[in-house]
């Protein structure tokens, strides 16, 4: 029997209008959708008419449950991976599986979709041709301290996700670290009701975001020291 296909899909972060055709097409097409959490892949799945199996295998089951999709694949199963929102393994399960299918020489195909840091990027007006993505950083301060310390002159854009929990601790050390006319863009839920940029020195970026609201998901990104939105 010959082996299956794991499609890594990106889905929507935020506007449901961002789900690709494509995508579409593999998930009703799929045997099974791999995904984070049933209830949040099991709402996009019903606002399309799909019903199909679904699989879990979240971030504290992840090792355990690669092998067994590995053998679902193996067996000529189809299979969609998911994350609950954007592009599986970017800050995201799925590594595992798409490692352990490499290793067995299976197909994996990639369904391009939303990715926050990409889209985050393209718009900040930043230096793009180059950059670091970090994703998230150890919730210690004391770790993310030593990380800005020692990439206060990378001569790249580096760009982080951060959460609404600890937003505010990043910006107070970002400021200290890095200093008050450091360029900075932070994109705040992107795509959603409430998407906002925070752009121009990180003294005044961090004043008005600290002055709006925090909830949300944020990409913070910061830009190499000679670089100036006037230049």
């Amino acid at each position: 029997m010959n082996a299956g296909i794991l499609y890594v899909v990106a889905t929507p972060i935020g506007n449901l209008g961002d789900l690709s055709a494509r995508a579409l097409e593999v998930l009703r097409s799929c045997d099974i959708v791999a995904c984070e959490d049933t209830r949040v892949t099991g709402a996009l799945l019903r606002k399309f008419g799909i019903e199909k199996e679904m699989f879990v295998y979240e971030n504290s089951r992840e090792r355990a449950a690669a092998p067994i999709l590995l053998e679902k694949i193996k067996s000529g199963k189809t299979v969609a991976l998911v994350s609950d929102a954007g592009t599986p393994c970017i800050s995201d399960p799925g590594f595992r599986i798409v490692r352990a299918c490499r290793a067995e020489k299976i197909q994996v195909t990639p369904i391009p979709g939303p990715c926050a840091f990409a889209s985050a990027l393209s718009a900040s007006g930043l230096p793009s041709d180059s950059f670091l993505f970090v994703g998230f950083l150890p919730p210690k301060s004391a770790a993310r301290r030593n990380f800005f310390g020692s990439h206060k002159d990378f001569p790249h854009t580096i760009i982080f996700y951060e959460s609404p929990y600890r937003i505010e601790k990043f910006m107070a050390d970002a400021l200290e670290l890095f200093g008050p006319e450091r360029t900075v863009c932070v994109a705040k839920e992107i795509s959603k009701m409430h998407e906002r940029f925070f752009a121009g020195r990180l003294l005044d970026v961090s004043n008005e975001l600290m002055k709006s609201s925090t909830k949300g998901e944020f990409v913070v990104m910061i830009a190499p020291d000679s670089f100036h939105y006037s230049e």
